[in-house]
């Protein structure tokens, strides 16, 4: 396997920028093989580069060598993260033991922090294993328990393939889904009044088994539809009725992150606040949903210019 390596070297007195260039020698995931000869797989060789200029500009050496590497150099163990992903799962699974519904409005911050972390963690290791994919899992777990935090019903996935459907079939329909609805809920009814059935009723329900036999029941177990494989509801929803519409697959991605975790978009902190602040301040359904309509009126509109 051919190997990129960074020879280099200041002036002793810099010390500001033997920090720095420390601090972007770790940045860049390269590994020490000895006191100012650094490593990398050539695939991430570029990121010698700036470095390099940096140690020149500041009166020192700098040499970028590409080659075979020896057969005895054992590279997953060079670049092996360990020990950083075990500082960060005992983190989560700290977190996770510790969960309380009173701090569920601060958690998803120190999921944020913890994310970045692990994704930092991610985009250097050139050599992954089993352990990234203990944290990941677990940073999974953090995330949807904290989701399900408090609420009650939630549904769980089941592994099925999604039947594509006409929306024709489906106009002037009952639609029921649990009552205090969250995001999920609320953007999936959303969708169905403004792209699926033009002229729907919606009912809220006390539990799931209050679920009417002429009703589609929506995000519940065993409503008609609900989480598939790894799609919350509204990612069923679109994939069901071919809204194949960017502005809805952004939208889609808002609605997963804040419902079961995964990558955060952009928009999604400032999109929970806004359904936070109206769900505490409103408690009639109806009327929640009427006003989170416009959010996700609003939002797809914007979405849309992009």
């Amino acid at each position: 396997m051919n190997i990129s390596l960074l020879i280099s070297s200041l002036p002793t007195q810099n010390t500001t920028t033997r920090m720095r260039v420390w601090r972007c020698l770790k940045a860049s995931g390269a590994a020490t093989l000895r006191d100012g000869v650094y490593l990398l797989p050539i695939s991430h060789s570029e990121k010698f580069v700036p470095i390099a200029n940096d140690v020149i500009s500041e009166q020192g050496t700098a040499y970028i060598f590409h080659t075979e590497a020896p057969s005895n150099l054992e590279l997953a163990s060079i670049f092996n993260r360990k020990e950083e992903y075990d500082a960060l799962y005992q983190q989560l699974t700290a977190l996770r033991d510790s969960l309380t519904q009173a701090e569920k409005k601060e958690l998803p911050k120190q999921v944020r922090k913890l994310r970045k972390s692990i994704d930092a963690i991610v985009k250097i290791d050139y050599y992954p294993d089993e352990t990234q994919v203990q944290v990941l899992n677990e940073l999974s777990l953090l995330e949807l328990s904290i989701a399900r935090l408090g609420e009650v019903n939630e549904p769980k996935a089941i592994q099925t393939h999604i039947q594509l459907l006409d929306k024709t079939n489906y106009q002037n329909q009952i639609w029921a889904t649990r009552k205090r609805p969250w995001i999920d809920r609320l953007a999936s009814a959303w969708l169905i009044k403004t792209f699926i059935d033009s002229t729907p009723t919606f009912i809220w329900l006390e539990t799931p088994t209050d679920c009417p036999k002429e009703a589609l029941g929506f995000d519940f177990d065993g409503a008609r539809f609900s989480h598939v494989n790894h799609w919350v509801t509204f990612e069923v929803l679109l994939h069901s009725f071919s809204l194949e519409i960017p502005a809805l697959k952004k939208i889609a991605e808002i609605v997963h992150y804040l419902d079961v975790g995964g990558i955060e978009p952009p928009e999604a902190i400032g999109i929970e606040k806004v359904m936070q602040g109206l769900r505490s301040q409103i408690s009639n359904d109806e009327q929640l949903f009427e006003l989170s309509n416009h959010i996700f009126d609003g939002l797809y509109a914007n979405l849309s210019r992009e």
